[in-house]
């Protein structure tokens, strides 16, 4: 095999594998703002600018290592992007609050006793039905 072909090769399965780390690693426990993802991939989108400029010049070397890192940056920002709005915490990590806060001692003299009584009341008047069309 000639070394070119086995760089090329080796390249091709570093960004095949940058590519599916980035889609499939755990997602970052914070987000990133979106303005930073915004710069990193305009960065990229850079890069592959004068990737292609490079190219179109026969620098053909320089204009595939500048292609690999705007795809790694790519791959990069897409991992960036899956960050969680809540700083991480899944539904078993909320903090406990051990102290709940006492009752309130005035719960607003609410005569309970006579609320239930109007609310049984109320559900038990008989109600005409709505017309259907």
């Amino acid at each position: 095999m000639a070394s070119s072909f086995v760089w090329k090769l080796a390249l091709a399965a570093a960004l095949a594998g940058a590519i599916i780390i980035s889609a499939s690693a755990r997602a970052p426990r914070r987000s990133v703002p979106r303005a930073d993802l915004h710069w990193l991939l305009l960065g990229a989108v850079a890069l592959y600018a004068v990737a292609v400029f490079a190219m179109l010049r026969h620098h053909g070397q320089f204009a595939v290592v500048l292609f690999a890192v705007a795809i790694a940056a790519s791959a990069f920002a897409a991992w960036l992007s899956r960050g969680r709005e809540d700083g991480g915490l899944t539904p078993g990590d909320e903090p406990i609050d051990r102290h709940p806060p006492p009752p309130p001692d005035d719960l607003g003299g609410v005569d309970w006793a006579r609320f239930e009584r109007d609310l049984r009341a109320y559900m038990d008047r008989h109600r005409a039905p709505v017309p259907s069309r």
